[in-house]
């Protein structure tokens, strides 16, 4: 004879209610990061965030523990809601022309420093922490294996060896990455231009190495 199931616990309401709670306020907190980064730059300091939140220091650890998780916090919301959007949105748009698609993607890059300087140059300025996340790293990690992933199906369609399609794609990735930091300091040309001239560079040499599209 089969015992009598005992009906499972219900969900801790206050529980649930708490643990949204506390993720909409370290979002809300973030915003907050955000929005000193653009206003005092790259070394904002707790202060600049607790005041742009209209709280106090003591709140603002209560969500993080040290300021290298609320830096963590902010370099993904870059990443996440601006950086790799404008990026990888660009390259899922199915173009006819490669040098219209490549033109597209350094365009959003080059605006992005211009729309956002402060969290462009606070991004940059975080490459290489020890130990810690690095956006600058992981963009073009997610840029090149989406722009790999591309040159790849069209070799792969006409029967070409596919191996070089990473080297090509990070190659490329890095080549505008630096040239645009480089010219982000220096701006030697108006933005335009700039995009211009790493278009003519890359696509100048994948059109070399990739088949014609069909």
């Amino acid at each position: 004879m089969s015992q009598p199931t005992t009906p499972s616990p219900a969900p801790d309401g206050r529980r649930s209610r708490w643990t949204e709670h506390r993720r909409a306020r370290k979002e809300e907190l973030v915003d907050a990061a955000v929005a000193a980064v653009r206003l005092v730059g790259p070394e904002f300091s707790v202060d600049d965030v607790a005041r742009s939140a209209g709280v106090s220091k003591t709140v603002i650890y209560r969500y993080f523990s040290d300021k290298d998780e609320l830096i963590d916090a902010v370099l993904d919301r870059i990443s996440q809601a601006i950086l790799l959007p404008r990026l990888l949105g660009e390259l899922a748009v199915d173009r006819a022309d490669d040098r219209d698609r490549l033109r597209a993607v350094i365009a959003a890059f080059v605006a992005l420093i211009e729309d956002e300087p402060a969290l462009y140059r606070f991004a940059y300025a975080q490459t290489g922490r020890a130990g810690r996340a690095d956006l600058v790293a992981a963009t073009e990690h997610a840029v090149a294996t989406a722009l790999g992933g591309l040159i790849q199906e069209r070799l792969a369609r006409v029967g070409r060896p596919t191996e070089g399609a990473m080297t090509w794609a990070y190659g490329v990735v890095g080549m505008v990455q630096l040239a645009s930091h480089w010219w982000s300091v220096a701006r030697t040309v108006p933005a335009a231009e700039l995009v211009d001239q790493l278009t003519a560079l890359a696509d100048g040499g994948l059109g070399t190495l990739l088949p014609p599209r069909s």
